[in-house]
């Protein structure tokens, strides 16, 4: 009886003859670095120059210059427009490319509730007036002369009472009257006694008018209900959002109805001034030392082939920094110093905030020998 070969074997022996298939396939293939021919001539193609902000910065004729990357921004810079509070919005007041005033309201968050507790604030501080001046000016006059004849009629039944009392007694001494009588009267004396007292004091407090402590109480009520009448008027005005600056609305993120959250990534708006347009430039940090203020410069770009915009340097930035600018250049270093440097431009109509440009700054030349010399 024939014996059969075990699956083991087999398996072993196939990948045994993989292994020996790859080594002899790599050892014919030569070293992994080797370009081929068609990868060469690949390599070798020259593509056309790409159009766009990110172009190589080369210096043109006519002078030194400093060249660098910037952007279009308006005077002072882009302002991004927060509110104080989230809330709902009702509703924008202003639109892309408006101008307004400092001050002006841009933005109303939903604020019935908030105006609802404001009126009524408002008709406290009306409640809390009219009680004070009741109290400062005391009663009437029609008041003080009914007090004064209350007072009157009481010292009248007062004096009838005494006059009673002193017949009830003579007459009791011979017998014309009862012990009873006799006690109700000196009781009646004495209740008429002190109703006239009593009168007599309210006769001298309407005339004296009102104590100082009662004036005292209604001022702090009244103090009180216009402090709640501020603090109801400040969460209305927090509701509105107030233009910063006289400036240009160059971006409004929102629509009415939509949720704005101050702990999003977005601001309510974007303004800034652009009656006046700078450039803010990334100078390298090897040109540092050839920047100056009121140097002429001049950015050029894309949108507007072979014109150039003339400006000044009017800024040199303080501190060395990153980059703030990218381009589309593989080439670009991107781990280079710069110093950020400010250019004030002449034109403004046709430039917008946002555009990426090539800035050129003009260096001073060297003096030369001869100059030198003299």
């Amino acid at each position: 009886m024939a014996k059969t070969i075990p699956y083991k074997l087999i398996f072993f022996f196939m990948v045994g003859l993989f292994f020996l298939f790859m080594v002899v396939r790599t050892s014919l293939s030569g070293p992994p670095t080797t370009p081929r021919p068609s990868d060469v001539e690949r390599s070798l193609r020259e593509l056309p120059p790409t159009k766009g902000p990110d172009e190589r910065m080369t210096e043109p004729s006519g002078g030194p210059f400093i060249v660098g990357n910037g952007i279009v921004e308006p005077k002072d810079r882009e302002i991004q427009v927060a509110g104080e509070v989230s809330g709902r919005i009702a509703r924008y007041l202003v639109e892309e490319g408006q101008q307004v005033e400092a001050g002006a309201v841009l933005v109303e968050l939903e604020s019935s509730a908030e105006r609802a507790a404001l009126a009524a604030a408002e008709a406290d501080v009306e409640a809390k007036k009219a009680e004070l001046s009741r109290v400062a000016k005391g009663l009437r006059a029609e008041d003080v002369d009914a007090v004064v004849a209350e007072g009157e009629a009481a010292k009248a039944r007062a004096e009838l009472s005494s006059g009673t009392l002193e017949r009830t007694e003579k007459l009791a001494k011979g017998g014309g009257a009862t012990v009873d009588e006799l006690d109700r009267a000196r009781r009646q004396a004495a209740i008429d006694a002190r109703s006239a007292d009593a009168a007599e004091a309210r006769r001298k407090a309407a005339l004296a008018g009102s104590r100082q402590e009662d004036v005292l109480v209604a001022r702090a009520a009244l103090l009180g209900a216009q402090a709640r009448r501020d603090q109801a008027k400040a969460a209305v005005d927090r509701l509105q959002v107030k233009a910063p600056i006289a400036g240009e609305i160059l971006w409004v993120k929102f629509r009415g109805g939509e949720y704005y959250n101050t702990q999003g990534a977005f601001p309510l708006l974007v303004m800034g001034n652009t009656q006046q347009l700078r450039v803010r430039m990334d100078a390298d940090e090897r040109d540092v030392g050839k920047l100056r203020i009121g140097a002429p410069a001049y950015a050029t770009l894309n949108a507007f082939p072979g014109e150039k915009f003339a400006g000044k340097v009017v800024e040199i930035g303080r501190r060395m920094g990153r980059k703030n600018i990218r381009t589309d250049d593989p080439a670009e270093r991107i781990d280079t110093k710069i110093l950020e440097v400010v250019v004030e431009l002449a034109e403004k109509d046709r430039l917008v905030p946002g555009l990426r440009v090539l800035v050129f700054v003009e260096v001073e030349r060297p003096a030369t020998a001869s100059a030198r010399s003299l």
